[in-house]
């Protein structure tokens, strides 16, 4: 019997917030040993930051994709915050390009596809905040005068106030199913349709679906973005693969103060020598995969690393060596997008937050 996808990611996140009770309860959220930080490695999260997600504003007939205004109005109040330093991606890249720490609890957002509903909602309310995103567009639906989108007059008053914009392909397609020329073409056209209306094309990319592959991110290296964007969990740091960084997706389910205060607090565990290198499972590939990373030096209690599967839930771990990770799927991903999300307490209840997204094509 399958498993249903919604009902498992309620179950991933219930598990995830009873080993945060038990952390607060036994202690583990007190302070790490804190190991000197080096110029590669901060315990502190100094040179990392996290990056979070959005699609609708108010469209509550769209749950999965939508953010309702009680709660993303609870979001801003958090970031206004001065703990946090809420910094435009361009300059968070440049930051760890040049080798410059971040500041503590940096945090970077993002919005994709432009709908209407962004100008209408999200726009009014951040720039009354102050607050500096990324809207990452795919072009053909703006083009094309869809109604639900927002338009290029309006796109270009964006841009014209400091709003970053970014590529998302030019007809939202999922692209890891294409072959190289259409992928091209994707980028390329919209490229192309992004100098039209704004007069420059963009330096970041945001895959559709946060689907990628081996393909696709070389054929996104070779157009010449300087970062591109998934859709799995996790926090980015100067040791990430830029052409497939992480970001924490809200929506109505996943969008309660709680949780989004949890993910903006998230630090990274520096994972590294992620394997399989292709996220995506294509012929041939083995399936279920043998997935393993390497945890960062300096990084403690890594016998209470957890990790959940989308499908799967909570996966066994093996430990090879001092400090890579092998984790064990009991049965193979079926077709779609599949995610895995692996934890580890930290100080201050806060959390080591790593996690990887899977594309199976249908066959």
């Amino acid at each position: 019997m399958s498993l249903n996808p919604k009902r498992t990611m309620h179950v991933m996140m219930r598990a995830l917030a009873t080993l945060m009770i038990a952390a607060a309860m036994t202690g583990l959220g007190t302070p790490d040993t804190r190991a000197q930080s080096n110029d590669t490695l901060s315990l502190d999260g100094a040179g990392s930051a996290v990056v979070v997600m959005y699609h609708r504003f108010n469209e509550t007939k769209f749950p999965s994709t939508n953010i309702r205004l009680e709660q993303f109005e609870a979001h801003l109040k958090e970031l206004t915050n001065s703990k946090y330093t809420v910094m435009a991606l361009p300059k968070i890249m440049a930051t760890l390009k040049a080798g410059r720490k971040l500041p503590p609890r940096t945090v970077a957002i993002t919005i994709d596809d432009a709908f209407a509903s962004v100008y209408r909602e999200a726009w009014p309310r951040l720039r009354a905040a102050k607050l500096p995103f990324t809207l990452f567009v795919a072009t053909n639906q703006i083009s094309h005068g869809a109604a639900e989108y927002m338009t290029w007059d309006q796109v270009r008053e964006l841009a014209n106030a400091g709003v970053t914009i970014g590529n998302h392909s030019v007809s939202h397609a999922h692209l890891a199913d294409q072959g190289r020329a259409r992928i091209r073409a994707e980028l390329d056209k919209s490229n192309g349709q992004f100098v039209k209306e704004l007069g420059v094309k963009p330096t970041l990319h945001a895959y559709p679906y946060g689907e990628a592959s081996a393909m696709v991110i070389e054929e996104v290296r070779k157009t010449g973005f300087t970062a591109a964007f998934g859709q799995h969990s996790g926090v980015l740091h100067s040791k990430t693969n830029r052409l497939y960084l992480p970001r924490f997706a809200m929506n109505e389910n996943f969008g309660s103060p709680q949780r989004f205060r949890m993910v903006i607090n998230a630090l990274p565990l520096y994972a590294a020598d992620i394997s399989p290198s292709d996220p995506t499972l294509g012929k041939g590939a083995a399936n279920p995969p043998a997935f393993g990373f390497t945890i960062g030096d300096k990084v403690p209690r890594l016998t209470q690393l957890a990790c959940y599967s989308s499908q799967h839930r909570k996966l066994a771990i093996e430990r090879l060596g001092p400090r890579r990770m092998e984790v064990r799927l009991p049965s193979a991903f079926r077709s779609g997008r599949a995610r895995i999300n692996c934890t580890l307490p930290a100080y201050e209840a806060r959390w080591r937050w790593f996690g990887y997204q899977f594309y199976i094509p249908k066959y």
